[in-house]
């Protein structure tokens, strides 16, 4: 898989995470999704930069344009040091909030996404990683 295109992001306030939405717009648009998997990747980067924010205590993202061979597609990739998630699997289950969302973040997130990663260790942070092909 090749890095066409990076971008950084810091997720500090609550505007950042429209400034995310934005620019994850704006690489789909470019990339030419379909209106509906614009819908899916850039209401997924919104959910996982409002979990950055609300949990992580803030973090970055970087927003990568990718290639691998004929597909292209959009990676984007949060990473905050927050205290980390001590049950992946519970929290990725509908209706799980350790705070006071729906509990359909990550989960939501996953589905969203062609490929979804997730690495948190207590402590240490969260990182978690989707790509939506086109």
């Amino acid at each position: 898989m090749r890095v066409l295109e990076s971008e950084s992001i810091e997720i500090r306030t609550s505007e950042d995470i429209v400034l995310v939405r934005q620019a994850v717009r704006k690489r789909a648009v470019s990339l030419k999704f379909g209106l509906v998997d614009q819908t899916k990747i850039v209401t997924a980067s919104s959910e996982l930069a409002r979990n950055t924010l609300d949990y992580g205590g803030g973090g970055s993202v970087s927003v990568e344009v990718i290639e691998n061979g004929i597909k292209s597609g959009l990676r984007l990739v949060f990473e905050d040091q927050g205290p980390g998630i001590a049950d992946i699997d519970l929290a990725l289950t509908d209706g799980y909030t350790s705070g006071n969302g729906m509990g359909l973040g990550l989960g939501g997130a996953r589905r969203l996404s062609n490929e979804f990663d997730i690495y948190s260790k207590p402590g240490e942070g969260t990182r978690v990683s989707i790509v939506r092909w086109k």
